[in-house]
């Protein structure tokens, strides 16, 4: 691991490895937010030091691209004729490495090869997992913090507010199906929470309404590409932030699925 002791935004490098896991736990969170709780002995030194690492999970969906799975070596380089296993990224929510457990939220869009995984998950089946292959550290060096992202960015929003000490001012904007999707977030900081539903309110305009937090501010924004980019220029036009105090993601892409 190549670590970066300084007070500033920075990249954290990891080693590359495949993890075979096993299903413990399934929780649903929401209707459409599944929880699947994950361990084994190959957990063991798994690092996530960003609240936004995303890692690789892999998903056979023929007996060819299982037996290629089964062998596959992450970053090197495969013939054309391999069979290659579906993987998509995701989040990981929680890390507990004293019980072995790792916690990823899925949602149950019924589209693509995780979320028809994890609707059919049970315990005792295994999961492939990769990475992450980096870490985006942001410390704590901002006086206030604006979150916004929709139900594929709660992972991540939700484990950076658990991070965050008191004395630090949150605004949490997130973009959901309607009222039943929306969840409980903990935080020592404090946090003001938006759930925008997403057939009632248009996410660009309630951004754009906003009042922004006071003091030094670093915004952070996931959500589908085209829809963060835009969000992007409503808080550079709108709110008078300058590039360096903004990360904008795209989790997904209209017409792919299974990215959070």
């Amino acid at each position: 691991m190549n670590a970066d002791n300084t007070g500033a935004i920075h990249r954290v490098m990891h080693e590359i490895k495949r993890r075979k896991l096993q299903v413990l736990r399934v929780t649903d969170l929401t209707p459409r937010m599944r929880r699947i709780t994950l361990g084994g002995a190959e957990l063991a030194g798994f690092t996530s030091l960003g609240s936004d690492d995303h890692i690789k999970l892999l998903f056979a969906r023929t007996p060819r691209e299982q037996a290629a799975l089964d062998t596959l070596v992450l970053g090197a380089a495969s013939s054309e004729d391999s069979a290659k296993p579906a993987m998509r990224d995701y989040t990981p929510r929680r890390i507990d490495l004293t019980a072995g457990e790792l916690d990823i939220d899925f949602v149950l869009h019924g589209d693509g090869p995780a979320s028809t995984w994890a609707a059919q998950a049970q315990p005792g089946q295994d999961l492939y997992i990769g990475g992450p292959r980096s870490s985006m550290i942001v410390p704590d060096i901002f006086d206030s913090y604006l979150l916004i992202g929709d139900e594929t960015a709660l992972p991540a929003i939700a484990r950076r507010l658990e991070e965050l000490p008191t004395g630090r001012k949150v605004q949490v904007v997130v973009e959901v199906e309607n009222a039943r999707e929306c969840q409980a977030l903990s935080s020592a900081a404090q946090v003001e929470v938006t759930w925008v539903h997403r057939y009632e309110q248009n996410l660009l305009e309630v951004v754009a309404g906003l009042q922004r937090p006071e003091g030094e501010l670093y915004a952070w924004i996931a959500t589908e590409a085209a829809l963060s980019r835009k969000l992007r220029r409503v808080l550079l036009d709108n709110h008078g932030l300058q590039e360096s105090q903004i990360k904008a993601a795209g989790y997904w892409r209209l017409g792919e699925h299974d990215e959070a």
